[in-house]
């Protein structure tokens, strides 16, 4: 495991490197956990005197304190199956059903206060269209469109829906803007060849003085776009050579394909994450298990669409991490050399520690039982989609496919209205990869992020100097004392010490 992990992360460090300035500075993405830690470290670091830092820090200190002891506080009431305030039927049982409530999840809070009120109006829409009318009328269809005998977590019923729709939209947004980025850099190059004074991206004259100075910071120290290039090629040839040893079932050439593919893979999921701070690396490597696993065949499709999956999840998760990472840099004054180092070295200690902590867990429990402590659910269901894949696609639910080609069209179009339409019009169309979030994961991620957004409207409405001051420490504290309670509750359930109360909310007669 240590091996494989150390011939493929690398690769996703160095796949992103040459489009730094187009997603951070360009883009002007906001990458709410990257900024988040920008807060945080530049709270700490400001010199002593400056009243607007030490309300700041004030502010991250008490909005930190909050969410740690609210999480807490919460954990008395989780001892079982949805229980706790996490499963609050804030909108009613029946609304609970389908998703639609309010789990008082700080990090989501948070994340919501920090992202534009576009991307959290999108995320709400999303899960309107998914899960209060696609899916009730989908579920609907059982029997119809799919077996009535299979669980709505089988891939070939609901969750394949779910699945597919997601990743068509995702693909969509996350394709065009790539070739649109690719239409204005080879514009750029042209323009530059013909000594013209035409820019990529017009610059924006109502910049700070912070953000210009930020960029300039960010831009004078450069990363060669050759170091980026050979080290692309370097560890793919490694990864290339050194993979099919490791799992003969996957042969040389599909492990070629997978790295021509993945510049552009990358791109889609740094670039979702830059607006909603969700890591869809995952979805893409549901893309490459699929398709992996079909065109393998029966014998070995298992071994060799878990193993692409991996492979293409690992590269590019790892490089959205790094645009992560680059956006604190930028906030920070940080050089960019430093963070690619920096991440460089935290990968190579993550791919020794990573599997012996996944050791120390499957010695101690007994991982991967349905019925025990740690049943590890996705294991199953990579496992049955692989299966799926090497059966066809044919296996898949009733009009998905078709579905799915109609949702992949409807994010190319409502990415060319938003360009071509008139700014006052097409700032409101809808993103469609936030929109695509929630049809995966639940309505209730989307009200966290809306509770956010409403939370920093209505303070900009009661004093809007000390708002743009302190939301972004506010919401900073707030995912760092969520994330921060991970931690004591990992212990307490390594301990085996349970919560003590099951908090449920039953239908009254």
């Amino acid at each position: 495991m240590t091996g494989f992990l150390f011939v493929t992360s690398f690769v996703g460090i160095t796949s992103l490197v040459p489009l730094r300035k187009i997603m951070i500075i360009d883009y002007k993405l906001t990458y709410p956990s990257g900024t988040a830690t920008a807060v945080l470290i530049n709270g700490f670091h400001t010199p002593k005197g400056d009243e607007m830092a030490k309300k700041q820090v004030h502010g991250f200190t008490k909005f930190f304190s909050f969410s740690f002891l609210w999480g807490f506080f919460q954990w008395f009431y989780s001892g079982g199956p949805k229980c706790g305030f996490t499963q609050f039927p804030t909108f009613g049982l029946k609304a609970w059903q389908h998703s639609f409530f309010f789990d008082f999840s700080a990090t989501y809070v948070g994340a919501g206060m920090i992202c534009p009120h576009l991307v959290n109006l999108s995320l709400l829409l999303g899960a309107v269209l998914s899960y209060g009318i696609m899916w009730p009328l989908i579920g609907g269809l059982k029997g119809k469109w799919y077996s009535e005998t299979l669980k709505d977590s089988s891939m070939e019923s609901l969750t394949g829906y779910k699945v597919f729709i997601s990743i068509s939209l995702i693909l969509g947004d996350g394709l065009y803007n790539f070739l649109k980025i690719l239409f204005f850099t080879a514009q750029s190059l042209h323009a530059k060849l013909n000594m013209k004074k035409n820019k990529t991206f017009p610059e924006n004259e109502n910049q700070s003085l912070d953000d210009l100075q930020r960029n300039e910071f960010f831009l004078r120290e450069r990363i060669p776009l050759k170091l980026a290039l050979f080290g692309y090629i370097f560890f793919s040839i490694i990864s290339i050579i050194v993979v099919p040893l490791i799992f003969p079932e996957l042969k040389w050439y599909y492990v070629v394909v997978a790295y021509i593919l993945a510049p552009s893979l990358s791109f889609c999921n740094a670039y979702g994450a830059g607006l909603t701070d969700m890591n869809m690396g995952y979805n893409y490597g549901k893309v490459a298990l699929f398709v992996l696993a079909a065109i393998t065949g029966k014998e070995s499709g298992v071994v060799a669409g878990l193993v692409g999956c991996g492979l293409i999840k690992s590269m590019v998760s790892i490089s959205s991490d790094l645009m992560h990472d680059f956006k604190t840099g930028h906030l920070t004054f940080t050089s960019p050399r430093a963070m690619l180092l920096s991440q460089a070295l935290g990968t190579a200690i993550g791919c020794i520690v990573a599997p012996l902590t996944f050791s120390l867990f499957y010695k101690a429990f007994d991982i991967g039982d349905p019925n025990g402590e740690y049943p590890a659910p996705y294991a199953l269901v990579y496992r049955n989609m692989a299966i799926l894949g090497v059966e066809g696609f044919s296996a898949l639910p009733k009009h998905c496919l078709q579905l799915c080609y109609g949702f992949f069209g409807f994010a190319v179009l409502a990415n060319l209205a938003r360009d071509l339409l008139p700014k006052n019009i097409g700032n409101w169309v809808p993103l469609p990869m936030a929109m695509a979030v929630p049809f995966l994961v639940g309505a209730n991620f989307a009200i966290d992020m809306c509770v956010g957004s409403l939370i920093v409207f209505v303070w900009h409405k009661l004093n809007s100097k000390k708002a743009a001051l302190l939301v972004p420490a506010a919401a900073s504290g707030l995912i760092c004392g969520d994330g921060l309670w991970i931690l004591p509750s990992a212990i307490l359930a390594l301990a085996k010490i349970h919560p003590p109360i099951c908090m449920n909310f039953l239908k009254g007669e």
